[in-house]
């Protein structure tokens, strides 16, 4: 979705009285880069200024940032200070492995800065994932200086009881505020959200149709309607909610390319394989690149195999993109014959230390292949500071050098090279690659306009080497 898809309805959803508005973060910055041609942070401040009463509210994935590698302290501190100056107010920060090691940096930062570092449980359901033991992890993240505490429920598996218990759990032991973020996908969204807010849970994450229910979050008007008659329910103005709803369907059908009715479905399926809803959603397609389309249930029964054997990881970014590239190579080439270099790093304790222990034999192929042992310090203390490093890349290739373009370049090189380039062309007067600055219709009109997608011949597939993803072009020459 473009800036200017979004801006239309901003000014509406600022002035209803939500806590909070999810404009930023997460995948949202990569696709603005690799898809949109679009400066992340102009969209940011575009979106504070159409939105200025109600807090923004951005996911952070710890010492990743928003990437899928770690990267060292000093480039965290720098992007978390420029994304709370562009206006961000509520950071989301969680670690894939709930390894608070990788959090510390990020929450500091974001209390250095004066905003509310809102601490994440990734939950998930394991052996080693008990209710105790995410009240511990909510007890520490207090202890650490967050402001509030996230539930992050990615795939949105757990059960309106667990919800009731873990928030009850929760309220006896915190003191700081409770969100609970749930996805629709097994449809226990809303009965989960409903335990939740008897239970005392301070807010719940919604989203709008036709962008909700299915993988996203339970839709606005149906909570309301679930809550008609709680004590805690709360007041919106259902006309106005109405309104968006036809405007985002015009918006969804200018962005059909990228939909699917199967990423909306209720699937039961889910609590057994614990996907998450942004997975499941480009998984299919991912599979198809792969010429795999006809294994897509074989693949997915393997997930849990692979992430049992990864010492019980959470599938949320980045170890679901790891466990399902794994559960797809076991599939195609033979149960652990090869094993990806993330997969080796999880396994290594790269990403940090995992919540159950890794499959020995796993372990002993990966020490085999790589010739090297398992770390037990905290990936980032391994790291050496590399925010000059990027600078000086910066400047060597003619980019801005600005802590907002460094940081930028230091997850996305190859893309915030390539929007400068743009830039470049569209100021000297050539028109611009990408149809982002195409008008959005009013809220309420009928979308016309297609969604801009950038074009190319052949298979566009996204490889992950030493833990950086790169964009390739697979051609097939004739000749």
């Amino acid at each position: 979705m473009t800036t200017p898809q979004m801006l239309p309805a901003a000014p509406i959803l600022d002035g209803m009285g939500f806590h909070g508005l999810e404009t930023w973060g997460g995948a949202t910055i990569d696709s603005c880069l690799r898809y949109l041609d679009e400066n992340p942070f102009e969209r940011l401040r575009q979106l504070k200024k159409a939105a200025p009463k109600t807090p923004h509210i951005m996911l952070l994935r710890g010492q990743n940032i928003v990437q899928y590698a770690s990267f060292p302290d000093d480039v965290v501190e720098a992007f978390v200070r420029c994304t709370c100056a562009a206006g961000m107010d509520v950071l989301r920060i969680f670690d894939a492995l709930n390894d608070v090691r990788n959090l510390t940096t990020a929450i500091k930062a974001v209390k250095a800065q004066g905003k509310h570092a809102r601490g994440e449980l990734c939950y998930t359901i394991s052996p080693v994932h008990t209710i105790d033991n995410f009240v511990k992890m909510g007890v520490e993240l207090e202890q650490m200086g967050c402001d509030s505490i996230g539930i992050k429920d990615m795939s949105g598996i757990i059960q309106p009881r667990v919800a009731f218990d873990l928030v009850k759990q929760l309220k006896g032991k915190i003191g700081i505020p409770i969100t609970l973020h749930t996805h629709d996908t097994a449809g226990l969204g809303a009965a989960s959200y409903v335990a939740a807010i008897d239970a005392g849970v301070d807010a719940v994450e919604v989203s709008i149709v036709p962008f909700a229910n299915g993988t996203s979050q339970p839709d606005t008007q149906r909570m309301l309607a679930l809550l008609e008659g709680n004590p805690r329910a709360p007041k919106f103005d259902t006309q106005k909610l109405s309104e968006l709803r036809t405007y985002f369907e015009g918006v969804y059908q200018q962005l059909s390319k990228f939909t699917s009715p199967a990423n909306e479905r209720v699937d039961s399926d889910i609590l057994i394989y614990q996907v998450p809803g942004g997975m499941l959603s480009n998984f299919r397609n991912q599979l198809k690149e792969q010429g795999m389309a006809e294994k897509f249930d074989e693949v997915v029964r393997e997930i849990p195999v692979v992430r049992e054997a990864l010492g019980w990881v959470p599938l949320v970014t980045p170890t679901s993109q790891i466990v399902g590239t794994q559960a797809m190579m076991n599939v195609k080439f033979g149960r652990w014959k090869m094993v990806c270099q993330p997969a080796q790093d999880i396994a290594l304790g790269k990403y940090g230390k995992t919540p159950g222990p890794i499959d020995p034999g796993v372990l002993a192929q990966v020490e085999r292949q790589t010739g090297k042992k398992p770390v037990t310090e905290r990936p980032a203390d391994l790291l050496e500071p590399g925010l000059e490093k990027y600078r000086k890349q910066c400047a060597e290739k003619g980019l801005p050098t600005d802590d907002e373009t460094v940081v930028m370049f230091a997850m996305f090189p190859q893309q915030v090279e390539a929007l400068y380039k743009t830039s470049a062309k569209a100021a000297a007067g050539a028109a611009p690659a990408s149809a982002a600055a195409a008008a959005a219709p009013a809220v309420g009109s009928p979308a016309a306009a297609s969604s801009p997608a950038r074009p190319g011949n052949g298979r566009r597939l996204t490889l992950t080497l030493n833990g950086k993803r790169h964009d390739v072009v697979v051609e097939t020459l004739e000749g």
